[in-house]
């Protein structure tokens, strides 16, 4: 399937599917390529975004902010074609929404505080003297 098909339908869709699709499609996008623990920080990241309204009130609005993330740089006519990855990508995205909908006291975090993350090849201005965690090939920033 075609990413702005697959981004298209989540207009279409009740907030709690397109909130899961729009974050499935972020993780497989960025981390499909990933350990699994990789795929969760992605995720957890867009997840803290969206709670404090940074981007964006849905998770869609957060993943779909200009330049934020892998769904707006990649190109439409990109084809999500490993089935598998992508549901794998479905599944953690759903579990980091039911994380993210309990009492921050009882969240298990991977990447605390992190708001941003970026390839470990691409050091951006902004990641300087900040705090970091690095997992699989994505360094995490608490950039906010």
């Amino acid at each position: 399937m075609k990413l702005s098909m697959l981004l298209w339908m989540t207009s279409l869709m009740p907030q709690p599917v397109a909130n899961q699709a729009c974050l499935a499609t972020t993780v497989y996008l960025e981390a499909r390529s990933q350990p699994t623990v990789g795929q969760m920080a992605v995720a957890e990241v867009a997840m803290r975004r969206r709670e404090r309204g940074q981007w964006g009130n849905t998770v869609c609005e957060v993943v779909m902010a200009p330049h934020q993330f892998a769904t707006t740089t990649t190109p439409g006519s990109f084809e999500i074609t490993n089935v598998e990855a992508f549901h794998k990508a479905w599944e953690i995205a759903g579990r980091m929404i039911h994380v993210w909908q309990l009492p921050a006291s009882q969240r298990s975090v991977l990447v605390p505080r992190a708001d941003h993350f970026a390839t470990v090849a691409v050091a951006p201005a902004w990641s300087r003297n900040k705090p970091s965690i690095t997992i699989g090939d994505h360094t995490f920033y608490a950039v906010n």
